[in-house]
């Protein structure tokens, strides 16, 4: 049985259950709906290959077959989880998910609730920091996600970045440069950038906390979900070993969480930053004294179907150390690694000067020059892109690779090289890197 198949006996199973308990409304007509659906389905030809192990350029994982059931059947109801009388079950079931999320993270209390996604979940951690430290800015790495500077624009707090070391990862020195200057309230620590998937030295940017108090803020929108993996080289683990005393975390389960589009999780340390949400609304909370999760957020209509779906997978693959679900991380991180000693070996490319620290492997094409090298990323790209291999270019430092990587010296403007970069975030990577080596090497042939 095909996957749609699966996916299809799964809906219409859950489907009946859930229309013996609620309220179902008359079906159209089944000709009318028919054709428009077909022709939908025809429109989304025009779409890479995303579920394929060789589409392996951007940040775009499958949902599993049960979020996706489990997200279709609770539409019908359609409930809105900014208020329990529009979504009193699929509220409960958002409780339990981040709940579980937090203890994933080691929280031992937290506040938290799921978003729209990792930009709306960062704005929301970011703006109950500045109303923790008013008039004081935020600092991230000058590789951390670009929606931290608009994010800080569009709360008028102050932002600076902070310079980055050879791995890619915020600067110690430098941050510690930022923080004398005494004005500091916030500090961005980013575990797995969108580029290269670097991993702040969140532990030694906890212990600067001690010195110079101000707040840490963990975007792990992409990488949080590593902090059940067990085979993170001994400085990544470090970092995730301390995430449970930052004061909040952001973490997208529609990244490696096997959730569809969109669903983030912020989470807070101090429930007490509760207090900064507190609103009256003259009608939307009146059937229950429980908690509206409507009450903490700045979102108000949210899709409870998301909950629902997050739920059903995570009771499917709970997030323990050891588990399927771990597994299957772990098994992206040596996907990467493969990846990297394999393309080290070949002598066709100019890899960084580290390993990859989680699952995400950028690279450079061999070239007399950075221009030259750069010209070769683009041409790689296209003819890889024809083969049925999809990557991604990115621009990186050259601090990355290692010194006199090219035989003709650079100017004082070529300090940037465009890069080929794959995200290898699918449980079956593992199996195809000999699969993506081979297509990458005919097209560079």
């Amino acid at each position: 049985m095909t996957s749609s198949e699966a996916f299809l006996g799964l809906l219409t199973e859950a489907q009946t259950t859930l229309d013996e308990g609620v309220y179902a409304p008359a079906a159209e007509s089944s000709d009318t709906v028919a054709a428009v659906l077909h022709e939908a389905a025809r429109r989304m030809w025009d779409n890479y290959p995303y579920a394929s192990p060789l589409y392996a350029g951007q940040m775009l994982k499958p949902p599993h077959v049960v979020a996706r059931a489990a997200y279709a059947m609770a539409m019908a109801v359609n409930p809105n989880n900014h208020a329990l009388d529009g979504g009193r079950a699929s509220s409960a079931m958002e409780i339990e998910a981040v709940a579980e999320i937090a203890a994933m993270f080691g929280l031992k209390q937290h506040l938290g609730h799921l978003t729209s996604g990792g930009t709306f979940a960062n704005l929301e951690a970011l703006w109950v920091a500045g109303q923790v430290a008013p008039g004081k800015v935020a600092l991230a790495s000058a590789q951390a996600h670009y929606t931290h500077s608009r994010i800080t624009g569009v709360l008028g707090i102050g932002f600076r970045s902070v310079g980055v070391d050879s791995r890619n990862r915020m600067s110690v020195e430098a941050l510690e440069v930022e923080l004398k200057r005494g004005d500091v309230g916030t500090v961005v620590a980013t575990l797995g950038t969108t580029a290269t998937g670097a991993v702040d030295p969140l532990d030694e940017i906890l212990k600067l906390r001690e010195k110079y108090s101000f707040r840490v803020h963990v975007d792990a929108a992409y990488g949080g979900y590593f902090a059940l993996a067990s085979n993170l080289a001994p400085e990544e683990a470090a970092a995730y070993g301390a995430i449970s005393r930052a004061d909040s975390i952001v973490v997208d389960p529609h990244k490696h969480g096997l959730q569809p589009y969109g669903c983030g999780c912020v989470l807070f340390a101090d429930a007490a930053v509760g207090r900064f949400y507190k609103h009256d609304s003259p009608y939307t909370y009146f059937t229950s004294g429980e908690l509206h999760l409507g009450e903490i957020t700045l979102e108000c209509s949210r899709a409870g179907s998301a909950a629902v779906a997050l739920w059903s997978t995570q009771r499917l693959f709970p997030l323990n150390r050891g588990g399927e679900f771990a597994h299957g991380l772990d098994g992206c991180h040596l996907a990467a690694m493969e990846f990297f000693q394999l393309l080290s070996k070949s002598g066709r490319f100019i890899v960084p000067s580290a390993p990859p620290q989680l699952d995400i492997v950028v690279w450079a094409c061999t070239g007399a020059t950075v221009e030259e090298s750069s010209a070769a990323a683009q041409r790689t790209f296209d003819r890889a892109a024809k083969l049925g291999l999809h990557l991604a270019l990115a621009k990186l430092p050259l601090s990355l690779f290692p010194a006199e990587s090219w035989p003709i010296p650079m100017s004082s403007s070529e300090q940037i090289v465009t890069c080929l970069r794959s995200v290898l975030m699918k449980w079956e990577h593992r199996d195809w890197v000999p699969r993506i080596v081979e297509l990458l090497f005919e097209a560079v042939a």
